[in-house]
């Protein structure tokens, strides 16, 4: 939020990313061609493993099945068009997750994680899981109050700073680029960038 010159938001704010935008470890992100300006933002991602409604925050953590690791590829200039976030964040390919799914025995507190991205082996964004705007809790608990989350939904949690869009000047992904996100305890999701035939 301070980044983009804002204000961070007091409650999150939601999009959906549809099930075409789904892809894993090793796959290739597809560059639109609609689109001119896409761009990468590294995540700690939550599956949930039991149906969550009217959760409250001190129970959420029990709801969750396992942590992994997400790209939330985003196409900046179909975002600012549109105003509103799925259709720049739903492109097919658009949502890598992997490389493997880590039981919670494993991450007893999701908010003392290290996340960084790397693009071509330099590394862009930073941070600890615990300067999110939101916990892991808060953020199943404001979901829930509002839809069911059945078993097997997946929850991104925000990104650090040091996305492309960012930069100066902004580096938006190409062909040929690289990708790999790296959370620690639970490993890197790597994808190469190509271009759709």
């Amino acid at each position: 939020a301070a980044e983009m010159g804002g204000e961070a938001p007091k409650e999150p704010l939601i999009f959906l990313k549809p099930t075409t935008s789904l892809i894993g470890d090793g796959e290739t992100i597809v560059l639109p061609k609609i689109a001119e300006r896409v761009d990468h933002e590294g995540e700690l991602a939550i599956e949930i493993g039991d149906v969550a409604k009217n959760v409250s925050e001190a129970d959420a953590l029990d709801y969750v099945w396992g942590f992994t690791i997400a790209n939330d590829v985003t196409a900046r200039d179909i975002q600012d068009r549109d105003g509103q976030w799925t259709r720049a964040k739903g492109f097919d390919t658009f949502c890598p997750l992997g490389p493997c799914l880590v039981t919670p025995d494993e991450i007893p507190d999701p908010q003392q994680l290290q996340v960084s991205f790397r693009l071509n082996g330099t590394t862009m964004q930073s941070a600890a899981t615990a300067t999110m705007q939101f916990s892991v809790a808060d953020l199943i608990a404001f979901l829930a109050a509002s839809s069911t989350l059945p078993a097997g939904s997946v929850i991104l949690t925000g990104t650090p700073a040091g996305v492309g869009m960012a930069q100066k000047p902004p580096r938006w992904l190409q062909p040929g680029d690289v990708m790999e996100v790296e959370i620690s305890g639970i490993g890197v999701l790597r994808n190469e960038v190509g271009e759709e035939a």
